[in-house]
């Protein structure tokens, strides 16, 4: 089996939880998280929008940047059958793509073992 955790746009939630349930896939964890990707802004912009003004010198203006600031996403968490992963990937990139910076990152990790806590048992992984 196979974790997939899905980073992806705030807005994007009730889309991906309805096409995930359509395609067959309707068990999934979705936490709001924080976070960003690798772009940073150029510092020589960042200093140029420092010095003229629109933020202040301080730790509080840098913070409100590009280059440091943390965007509001969600973090799906989907466990799946090996050869089911293909199958989530599809619908996460066809629901959450819009080609801009930001649609969200996929990431799938080899679940080794479950157990259920209701009776205690190991499960199918």
């Amino acid at each position: 089996m196979k974790e997939l955790m899905a980073v992806v746009r705030s807005n994007k939630v009730g889309k991906t939880k309805n096409a995930l349930a359509a395609a067959g896939f309707p068990g999934f964890t979705c936490l709001p998280c924080l976070g960003r990707g690798k772009k940073l802004m150029d510092p020589g912009v960042l200093k140029l929008i420092m010095e003229s003004g629109e933020l202040p010198l301080t730790a509080a203006g840098e913070s409100m940047t590009e280059a440091s600031r943390l965007i509001p996403k969600r973090l799906f968490n989907i466990v799946v059958e090996d050869d089911r992963v293909s199958d989530v990937v599809d619908v996460l990139i066809a629901v959450n793509s819009t080609g801009h910076p930001g649609d969200g990152r996929i990431f799938i990790l080899p679940v080794e073992e479950s157990y259920s806590v209701r009776i205690g048992e190991r499960c199918g992984a």
